[in-house]
């Protein structure tokens, strides 16, 4: 088949329209006039200085308008020439991603982080990348990422405040997610799971108080009392009125021994919110210190199988010392057997009172065993001081007069053993005995104490150990 050939004049016109038509200019649309950006949210690069009025700068603020103007394909064009005429001209690979993210579509998000992150290899602190990066991670589903890029942006231009906004409230849907995942586990009794997504929970929204005091509570329940004590004074430190806190963190100091550290931590709930509960826990504790502080001779007498005249000494004067004002009309006490005798303070006070009395001699023979008889006579003692207060109580002992089958109505200590059992502050003997002359043991000698206390309305204190 041949070829038809035109004549040489129509090849003339044809190569001069051809030539025309390639060598005609493109036609550039006109920029459009943005009143409303379509895209507020996202940040526009900072152009260098380096770049400033060159061919690259030009086309990066025409296709940011067009951007912005909605016209994503005259974007794409623009931001597409500079980089290809200036690679290194990364505000326009930045608006590249911008492009990707504008189309909204999630197909176009791994394309958009692409970009983001090859300008953020050499520029890790760009906020304009760094937004972008945390736009393109939301819609990723990433939002873990997302949020790491938006507190980078923050942290590097602090004028981003609905950057900071954005942030706080991925922050919070993180923390609920995890908080929720976190009770959750908990009260499945999953308590290493529990711990775990605590501590996310916490990364998320590191300044919420009482995340940190519900991590403590199953970090105590899982036997962690060094991770829960921290816990609990950073939720206290976080919320100064956190008298949950406060009480837990002196529960398990005084489980742990430290007296004075949970006496401080009680007063200072109570401070914040008044509770007759930590308040009697406060009073015991602060009893438990003052005994700790006490010789060791003295918290051994619970122990003790017969107990001394200075033990017996010592636990009155430590355990009944609003009873024991002196007695003025007993004059000066001179005591001659006292000399390095731990109990000796109270040798002093128990004798000015009257309550135990020194021998004729003038020594208290402080490692003499008590007797029945002679803890009956300081009992009957204690009592008519308790009768000057709790008068209407004084009836079921003033006057009593019991029958002993060992101890007689003539002897000294009738009365006394009669009102030491009738108060039910001592126990008779079996078979109506008193036994006037059988040793007491420190046990018996801190029952007989703890009564007095009852009776005289006493707060209870610690005594000897048991």
């Amino acid at each position: 088949m041949m070829t038809k050939r035109l004549p040489p004049l129509g090849r003339v016109a044809c190569l001069a329209l051809l030539f025309a038509g390639a060598c005609a200019p493109k036609t550039v649309p006109p920029l459009p006039t943005v009143s409303a950006p379509q895209f507020p949210d996202f940040v526009a690069p900072v152009v260098p200085v380096a770049f400033a009025n060159s061919a690259a700068a030009a086309a990066q603020a025409r296709g940011w308008t067009f951007l912005q103007a909605g016209d994503l394909k005259n974007a794409e064009r623009e931001f597409s020439s500079a980089v290809k005429a200036t690679p290194d001209f990364y505000p326009a690979e930045i608006s590249l991603g911008y492009v990707e993210l504008a189309r909204k579509d999630a197909s176009a998000a791994p394309a958009a982080l692409s970009h983001f992150d090859k300008v953020l290899k050499g520029r890790p602190a760009d906020t304009s990348a760094l937004v972008g990066r945390g736009q393109a991670s939301l819609a990723l589903k990433r939002e873990a990422d997302a949020l790491a890029a938006f507190d980078a942006a923050v942290a590097a231009d602090p004028s981003l405040v609905d950057v900071s906004r954005r942030a706080d409230v991925l922050r919070f849907r993180s923390a609920q997610a995890g908080l929720a995942n976190a009770r959750a586990a908990a009260r499945a009794g999953r308590l290493d799971e529990a711990i775990r997504a605590y501590a996310a929970a916490i990364a998320s929204s590191p300044g919420s108080s009482f995340l940190y005091r519900e991590l403590a509570v199953v970090e105590r329940e899982h036997g962690d009392v060094q991770a829960a004590l921290d816990h609990f004074r950073k939720a206290v430190e976080l919320d100064a009125a956190d008298a949950s806190s406060l009480v837990q963190i002196g529960e398990l100091l005084e489980a742990g021994g430290d007296l004075d550290g949970a006496a401080k931590a009680y007063s200072a709930a109570l401070a914040v919110e008044p509770n007759a509960d930590v308040q009697a826990r406060l009073e015991m504790v602060r009893a438990r210190a003052d005994v700790a502080r006490l010789p060791a001779e003295y918290r051994a007498i619970g122990d003790t199988a017969q107990v001394t005249r200075g033990e017996l000494a010592a636990l009155l004067g430590v355990r009944l010392a609003s009873l024991l004002e002196p007695d003025r009309r007993l004059g000066a006490v001179v005591i001659t057997d006292l000399r390095n005798q731990w109990a000796a303070t109270w040798i002093v006070t128990v004798s000015r009172a009257g309550v135990m009395d020194p021998f004729a001699n003038h020594t208290f023979q402080p490692r003499t065993l008590v007797r029945r008889v002679e803890l009956a006579q300081t009992v009957a003692r204690l009592l008519a001081r308790i009768a000057v207060l709790k008068p209407a109580k004084a009836k079921a002992w003033e006057g009593a007069r019991l029958v002993f089958s060992d101890l007689a109505p003539s002897h000294l200590a009738y009365r006394s053993a009669s009102a030491s059992i009738a108060s039910g502050v001592m126990l008779p003997g079996p078979d109506g005995a008193f036994q006037p002359n059988r040793t007491v043991s420190g046990a018996e000698a801190i029952d007989v104490v703890r009564r007095l206390e009852a009776l005289a309305d006493l707060p209870a204190r610690p005594g000897g150990q048991r």
